[in-house]
């Protein structure tokens, strides 16, 4: 993987770094390489490199330690720094994808809802999430590390010989797709298992082109809260914070999950629709359009992205798809509508493949 190609694409397509701002990287040890190529990136343009790298498994330990003091709050001075950063990027690079399967689901929701502070802030922030290749994501892919590197700079565009331009190129395709979505008033989405209807009338559809998330490819919206009705399964599996999650299917009745379950990892399911009362609405619908990721990984930021599948998000809207609710929780489900799925826009069919 060219390092400085990643670096410069982070920095000036997704994180717009300009001289004199402060910009957070937050990621494990293993991202050592990416870290180095963005200090000297970031430097060459006049900005602050703030680096915040831990020894990985420290999450687990966390959760394992905590006080009630320390799962209930936060440290002050973490708020006060992402408020006073211009830019923020994470890293995924962890050394096992399975390190938090051991703790209870419910300390997890716990901490995430006393720190909602601070991922708020940090939303209101330039930022961005994105993925450094190690050997744990290769074999929860099951693939190679060297096979899921290429793969990963497949999925990036790093493969392509100006990124940068080739993310441009696909913005303008999604443009395309949005200003379509934009006249919807209702969207329906069919597959095995799945007839689920939402309201998506007056929302606004976002070009999801890699600004936020690298690598991204999709569009999405804030449902109305009380609109879906029906029923979905979620084909690919989820590892939300590494608690492995398969064949989730929800049930909804004006927009409220009704009924839940999940053949693998139900209590982290049951747990996270306790998160608070945002928890049991759809904060978001988002259509994948990335060609270059063809198969799941176990991934989210990856999968979700995958030309021809949809993803709902259980929990937060953002705010900018015009979306109201309100949740610690923000956990993306995805439908796989390659073999046989649709969505209709008003009866109307839309290929998204």
């Amino acid at each position: 993987m060219n390092l400085d190609a990643f670096a410069t694409l982070l920095c000036d397509w997704c994180l717009e770094v300009a001289p004199g701002q402060q910009v957070l990287l937050v990621a494990t040890t293993l991202a050592e390489p990416l870290i180095a190529a963005l200090h000297r990136a970031i430097l060459s343009r006049g900005a602050w490199p703030l680096l915040r790298l831990s020894p990985p498994g420290l999450a687990a330990e966390f959760y394992r330690m905590a006080s009630d003091a320390q799962l209930d709050g936060f440290p002050p001075l973490e708020l006060t720094e992402v408020e006073q950063i211009d830019a923020y990027l994470r890293i995924d690079a962890p050394d096992n994808t399975r390190a938090l399967a051991g703790v209870d689901p419910a300390t997890i929701t716990r901490a995430a809802r006393a720190r909602q502070a601070i991922q708020e802030a940090r939303l209101e922030r330039r930022w961005c999430a994105t993925i450094w290749p190690t050997p744990a994501l290769a074999q929860q892919a099951a693939m190679s590390t060297e096979d899921y590197a290429r793969f990963l700079a497949g999925a990036l565009f790093l493969d392509q010989p100006d990124p940068v331009a080739a993310w441009d190129a696909l913005s303008n395709r999604q443009a395309g797709l949005v200003e379509r979505l934009q006249h919807a008033r209702e969207v329906r989405i069919e597959a095995e298992g799945t007839d689920l209807r939402l309201s998506v009338e007056g929302r606004t559809w976002i070009n999801s082109d890699g600004r936020r998330n690298m690598p991204s490819g999709e569009v999405f919206t804030g449902p109305l809260e009380r609109s879906a009705n029906g029923y979905v399964r979620f084909t690919l599996p989820s590892a939300p914070r590494g608690v492995e999650v398969e064949g989730v299917e929800l049930t909804f009745v004006d927009g409220e999950v009704l009924a839940a379950r999940a053949a693998r990892g139900e209590t982290y399911l049951q747990e996270a629709l306790r998160t608070d009362a945002g928890a049991r609405f759809l904060g978001e619908l988002g259509i994948g359009t990335n060609t270059g990721i063809d198969r799941a990984t176990g991934h989210i930021l990856l999968d979700e992205k995958i030309a021809g599948t949809v993803h709902l998000a259980l929990g937060r809207s953002y705010p900018e798809t015009g979306g109201v609710n309100a949740s610690a929780l923000h956990w993306d489900l995805i439908c796989d509508l390659r073999s046989g799925g649709r969505i209709t826009l008003d009866g109307e069919s839309l290929a998204i493949e």
